[in-house]
């Protein structure tokens, strides 16, 4: 192997490593849902090239309200999965949608974008 091939063997590790890093191992952000004086508990989420929380702690056995603003025209972030939850919704640019569900159980849920790129996770207490 020469300079060259080195080089771009190193740079493309590299690469792989940061793709793995941020995809999988990134930092968080939390959010704890605000319950309203109706009783449903809600948060806003910034789509742009992820979820803004991307972590969503709700209560079991109270209504949640989540309201996704997309903030941008990216295909990847056109559609919401919540397969444990049976929804799939389409986020279109620039506006907001809210989704409701009611949590029964205590738990870990994961939502992802159509591509299931983007990703994130309501926690049930």
């Amino acid at each position: 192997m020469d300079t060259t091939q080195l080089l771009v063997t190193a740079i493309g590790l590299i690469i792989m490593v940061f793709v793995g890093w941020f995809f999988f191992l990134a930092p968080h952000q939390r959010a704890a849902a605000v319950s309203s004086a109706a009783g449903v508990q809600q948060v806003d989420i910034t789509v742009k090239g992820g979820y803004s929380p991307n972590v969503i702690e709700v209560k079991r056995g109270e209504p949640v309200r989540l309201n996704f603003y997309r903030d941008e025209e990216s295909s990847c972030s056109e559609e919401l999965l919540m397969p444990d939850f049976h929804i799939r919704r389409d986020l279109p640019a620039f506006q907001t949608t809210a989704v409701e569900f009611l949590p029964k159980e205590v738990g870990k849920f994961e939502f992802t974008c159509g591509m299931h790129m983007l990703r994130g996770s309501v926690v049930v207490r």
